[in-house]
């Protein structure tokens, strides 16, 4: 099968039996990752804040700034119990996420990444995403490329693909009105590219967007990792969930019929379970993005039993443990586990369980 088109990958997403998608994607996994091993993670996710700007109608977890009653950015201090706790279980990674804080320019960043790294050298931060990169340049009146190269000189490892959601602005114009753009964040992508800075892209799908949205996203990503320069490693990872509406804003406006004309939820053909969803959206994945090593199975989301079955549809890596987790668990999802629960899991699904640090190197 050669590389495949948007009208191509839509008709296999679509209409292909799942038993048959899943094998075929099954067979590019060990294309990309010959070996019948499955890479894990042991980070921690810190929300440094909750304050954001962004207005996004699926998000439980922020605050507006004139709610000081809710908001919170942590000291310094709350770090190093974290961290503490981190190194205890073997991690290595801080994922730092916040939001778009209206007062928090490249200083704040600059000073806290200096702090971290000097209180524990051995700490590795995947840290913000494209979103904040821009918020960060927009507010400090610098490019995109001055805020990377000022963030990685601090202490920044890696950027994870927080944010990207769908890469349709016709989704984000109504899901995120004061988000940066799907321009903005590809442009932020390409910029550290071309730094040679390893990333995640990441898509969440499941709302008001169209199959064909899901698919132009994949394409997106794959002509941005396309574009990179040779010898660096662009996107490290692709990593899909659906999105947890349980008591969101956008809920309550689909129940209450308040979704403008166009928009509509969920986004499913009333034949597929949520579990068929993942597992089709996971192999589309794995199928389209043939420039793109690993795929991920975020069991965070879909509970631990799926996300193991995506072992054969694509994915080969089960992320992180996720020792600590508030934005997904805001809307309704609590699902964790520790190292060995997860480590026992992907044994008897059939692979080699292996532990990987944030650049799927072995630790």
């Amino acid at each position: 099968m050669g590389r495949l088109d948007k009208d191509e990958a839509l008709a296999l997403y679509r209409d292909t039996p799942l038993v048959e998608l899943c094998a075929m994607a099954d067979a590019a996994r060990y294309r990309h990752v010959p070996e019948r091993r499955v890479s894990y993670q042991i980070d921690r996710n810190v929300n440094y804040t909750n304050v954001c700007l962004s207005g996004c109608k699926f998000c439980n977890f922020h605050c507006r700034p004139d709610e000081p009653e809710k908001a919170y950015t942590l000291s310094f201090e709350d770090y190093l119990p974290k961290i503490a706790g981190l190194k205890a279980l073997g991690g290595d990674q801080l994922l730092l996420q916040g939001g778009l804080h209206p007062r928090y320019g490249i200083d704040f960043y600059e000073t806290l990444f200096r702090r971290l790294k000097e209180t524990e050298p051995s700490l590795r931060l995947n840290a913000l995403g494209p979103p904040e990169i821009a918020h960060i340049a927009r507010i400090s009146r610098l490019t995109y490329r001055e805020v990377l190269v000022r963030l990685r000189d601090a202490g920044l490892d890696t950027l994870p693909g927080a944010g990207a959601e769908i890469l349709s602005d016709r989704v984000r114009r109504f899901l995120s009105p004061a988000k940066p753009s799907a321009r903005q964040w590809v442009d932020v992508m390409r910029e550290a590219h071309a730094l040679g800075m390893s990333t995640t892209a990441t898509m969440v799908y499941g709302h008001v967007e169209t199959f064909e949205e899901r698919i132009g996203h994949l394409l997106t990503i794959r002509s941005l990792q396309d574009a990179r320069p040779s010898g660096t490693p662009g996107f490290r990872a692709f990593i899909c969930w659906p999105m947890q509406l349980t008591g969101t804003e956008l809920e309550r406006m689909a129940g209450e019929g308040r979704l403008p004309e166009g928009f509509a939820l969920p986004g499913e053909p009333c034949s597929w379970s949520s579990e068929e969803a993942f597992l089709r959206t996971v192999a589309i994945a794995r199928l389209v993005l043939d420039n793109v090593d690993h795929i991920q199975a975020s069991w965070l989301t879909v509970g631990l039993e799926t996300g193991l079955r995506a072992l054969r549809a694509g994915a080969d890596d089960m992320g992180s443990i996720m020792i600590e987790e508030n934005v997904v668990s805001a809307a309704g999802v609590h699902n964790s586990l520790n190292e060995k629960t997860l480590y026992d899991a992907i044994a008897s699904a059939g692979f080699t369980p292996w532990l990987r640090d944030q650049c799927y190197r072995p630790r």
